[in-house]
């Protein structure tokens, strides 16, 4: 990799830290405290939020009737999930202190705070836990996989690739031979690090 692009990625990563960092500290207009796991809304929220809840019956009149034909096939892909989660999990705990790759926190991906809404009603909630662990659990997974790929082959393909995981941009160049074994170990070492 050029200096130059070397250069412009740097960037690109100080601006990324930058724009979470400046997101963190926006204010929002909707007035809420962290504490602990428990998300707390100010007391007007609250009410504007029990207000604005529409209850069970309401929402299954109103509902689009596909979300209710369609919910089988939906609440079905749970089973290869959860499945998922449990080999790739068993992988990364086994392997990755072999490796001496620091283990990724399930819990920086797979996060439950849209139960503390009131204005969603309990199926609603139900849906948003359920996205919740399926989008987290497939970020969990990319992040495994993405250190697995650079502990053994952080080579970028030839042809471009769509949706890559945010390592894959420092990996080395297709075909890029000059001191691969020592450029290996360098990105290998970095994993204990991350």
């Amino acid at each position: 990799m050029n200096d130059r692009i070397q250069q412009l990625l740097q960037q690109i990563t100080a601006l990324e830290d930058d724009l979470r960092i400046a997101l963190s500290e926006q204010p929002s207009s909707v007035f809420f405290q962290i504490k602990g796991k428990r998300v707390e809304f100010e007391q007007s929220i609250k009410e504007t939020h029990r207000r604005l809840k529409r209850n069970f019956f309401r929402w299954l009149i109103t509902d689009r009737p596909q979300n209710l034909i369609t919910g089988p096939i939906i609440y079905a892909m749970i089973i290869p999930l959860i499945i998922t989660d449990l080999f790739i999990t068993f992988y990364q705990v086994t392997c990755f202190p072999i490796y001496g790759i620091k283990k990724v926190r399930r819990a920086d991906y797979v996060i439950f705070d849209r139960q503390h809404l009131s204005y969603l009603n309990f199926i609603e909630k139900f849906h948003c836990t359920y996205c919740a662990y399926g989008t987290g659990m497939i970020a969990y997974i990319s992040e495994i996989v993405a250190r697995t790929e650079q502990y053994f082959c952080p080579i970028k393909h030839a042809r471009k690739v769509l949706g890559t995981h945010a390592r894959y941009i420092h990996f080395l160049e297709f075909g890029e031979a000059e001191d691969y074994e020592a450029k290996l170990e360098q990105y290998r070492r970095a994993l204990g690090k991350d």
